[in-house]
């Protein structure tokens, strides 16, 4: 189980301001907490690595995204309202009348997003979507100069929740899509510095995800790690709640276990290794079938040159384009236990040539 250290950190983690391409604060919090058991450093990108090296073995990458979906402002009127525009992928309903933390000129900035009232709307506009061009935010200003004294085009912002708790061991937070992943990654590098094995393994808190069409910071952390298997922890959809298709999605339950990635670019082998694992120590999963790309950072580092054999353990929160994330103490240790049992080549000593990971078939 977690200790309450650790899930402070995690809260914090949570709460902390970090959209995509201003993850500074976050990636900041992320550091410290690692430099108590591993060797820290960062790259150009925004990425944050944590390093324990182990015995001559090969490298093992873990990598999770510390950015999140946040708005950015993009014009500010005479009267001091801003308008903003998405960092990352919204669905604009969802931020009407949601308060919204800036980081402006002197300090944080609340602001709250309006649009016309339904009251004042033509009869065939009420039941359309709402779009960010409908929005702005209010800041309390009058005029643009007023404005202007606080925020800057360009100032990224994120909604203003801090981390809620709920009944049945479950948390609802803004930003698990992908802190989790972020501190999943360290909290199973935290354990393997308690017993080294082998391996050097490298935790990567990754940056830029959620608009890294490219690669993300992903890519770059890999050619610069370089390792010889990377590991990916995001999230994904639960189907257990309604209105969604199982039969498209397939089916994962809050409390379920982690979702194990399989298809096109995912290394049978590695696979096959996190799966085996998994059955032996008894942890509960469910299977997520990926025909193209993983829509995670497992795409930029497969990309990098050479490629690297990437599996995906993502956990599975409610309703991720609400942003309304669940997470289960019955689960939430279950990725950082895979890694235990991996032991990076601890326990593997007569299967080095596994982690070798050609795209062959699994042994």
């Amino acid at each position: 189980m977690l200790t309450p250290s650790s899930v402070a950190f995690l809260k914090r983690l949570l709460d902390t301001p970090g959209p995509s391409g201003y993850e500074a604060a976050t990636a900041k919090v992320w550091r410290e907490e690692a430099g108590a058991f591993a060797t820290v450093s960062c790259d150009v990108h925004g990425n944050s690595m944590a390093e324990v090296s182990g015995k001559g073995g090969p490298t093992i990458m873990l990598a999770g995204h510390i950015d999140e979906i946040g708005v950015i402002i993009t014009y500010i009127d005479d009267d001091g309202f801003l308008y903003i525009g998405p960092i990352g992928g919204w669905d604009p309903q969802v931020l009407v009348a949601q308060r919204i933390r800036f980081a402006g000129k002197s300090g944080d900035v609340i602001g709250v997003v309006g649009k016309k009232p339904i009251h004042l709307m033509k009869v065939e506009d009420r039941e359309k979507a709402s779009k960010f061009t409908d929005l702005w935010v209010d800041i309390g200003c009058t005029t643009r100069a007023q404005a202007e004294a606080v925020v800057s085009i360009g100032d990224a912002g994120v909604i203003d929740q801090k981390t809620l708790d709920f009944p049945n061991d479950r948390i609802v937070s803004r930003s698990i899509d992908d802190r989790i992943g972020a501190f999943v990654v360290l909290e199973a590098l935290r354990r393997y510095a308690a017993d080294p094995g082998e391996a050097r393994v490298v935790a990567v808190a990754t940056t830029q995800e959620e608009i890294g069409y490219r690669g993300g910071g992903a890519l770059v952390g890999a050619e610069r790690v370089n390792p010889a298997m990377a590991i990916v922890v995001d999230v994904t959809f639960a189907t257990d709640h309604p209105t969604v298709e199982k039969k498209e999605l397939g089916e994962h339950k809050i409390g379920g276990g982690p979702v194990l990635t399989r298809g096109s670019i995912v290394s049978p082998v590695a696979f096959r290794i996190i799966r085996d694992t998994a059955e032996s120590m008894k942890i509960p999963y469910s299977l997520h079938a990926a025909g193209r790309d993983t829509s995670t950072d497992a795409d930029g580092i497969h990309a990098h040159d050479p490629p690297h054999p990437v599996p995906c353990a993502p956990p599975d929160p409610r309703c991720l384009r609400e942003r309304r994330h669940e997470w289960r103490h019955q689960w939430r240790h279950a990725p950082s236990r895979c890694r235990a049992g991996l032991q990076c080549g601890k326990r593997r000593r007569d299967d080095r040539a596994r982690y070798r990971l050609s795209r062959g078939s699994a042994p």
